[in-house]
């Protein structure tokens, strides 16, 4: 745990009721819900119309939720009609309270004395008895956006009824009748070829002579009988 500490006293001399509020150290996520506690108890004890003076001087930083627990506190003191103050801070610790805007609601002095002056000119000097409250632990910090998560519409289904589709009697389909087909042209009719007769051409006969014969003594000269065949005609064929 990060070490830091605060201290709260009465300041005198005051014709008003401050509460002087010292913090010194750090202020950070380990210890900042336990000891603001000590400031919250103020509202228990003190009448309404107190008013605060944040002495920062030895405040070496602070985070965001701590920075939303002096927001509120803020808040409760002026409810109640009294002031705020903060005095002495460091120059890192009023670069944040400028960033998150926060020297915009609460006076901010260099020095004590200036926070007393301001104090005593416009805080409230009610003494009322204060109405015991119930500690209150503040959740202020860093605005967070919360997204809220998509609602689902309830959609109601009508039941589509169901419809039964009896078939249409069958017609039977009766095949068109197919016309023959005729031709419109007559196919020619092949006639035959009758091939030409070969007629054979004779053949010339031929003659053959027969010599005579030349003896030593002549002999009586008897003329040879020639027989002449002519040749068989063929038969044509068809």
């Amino acid at each position: 745990m990060t070490e830091s500490s605060i201290v709260i006293e009465e300041l005198t001399g005051l014709n008003k009721a401050v509460k002087n509020i010292r913090i010194s150290g750090q202020l950070d996520e380990s210890n900042v819900d336990e000891k603001i506690q000590v400031i919250y108890k103020i509202f228990e004890t003190t009448p309404k119309g107190v008013n605060m003076i944040f002495d920062l001087e030895n405040l070496d930083y602070m985070n965001s939720k701590s920075i939303g627990y002096l927001t509120d506190l803020y808040g409760k003191v002026t409810e109640s009609g009294g002031t705020v103050a903060i005095a002495k801070p460091k120059p890192n610790i009023t670069d944040i309270l400028q960033v998150v805007g926060l020297t915009q609601l609460i006076k901010t002095f260099d020095s004590m004395e200036e926070a007393k002056k301001y104090i005593n000119e416009n805080g409230s000097a009610t003494t009322e008895a204060a109405i015991p409250t119930a500690p209150v632990t503040p959740v202020i910090t860093t605005p967070v956006v919360t997204t809220p998560a998509p609602v689902t519409p309830v959609v109601t289904t009508t039941a589509t009824p169901v419809v039964t589709t009896i078939p249409a009697p069958t017609t039977p389909i009766t095949p068109a009748p197919v016309a023959p087909v005729i031709p419109t042209t007559p196919m020619a009719t092949t006639t035959p070829v009758t091939p030409a007769p070969v007629i054979p051409t004779p053949a010339t006969p031929v003659v053959t002579a027969q010599a005579t014969p030349v003896a030593a003594t002549p002999a009586p000269t008897t003329t040879p009988e020639i027989t002449i065949t002519p040749p068989t005609p063929s038969t044509p064929t068809a």
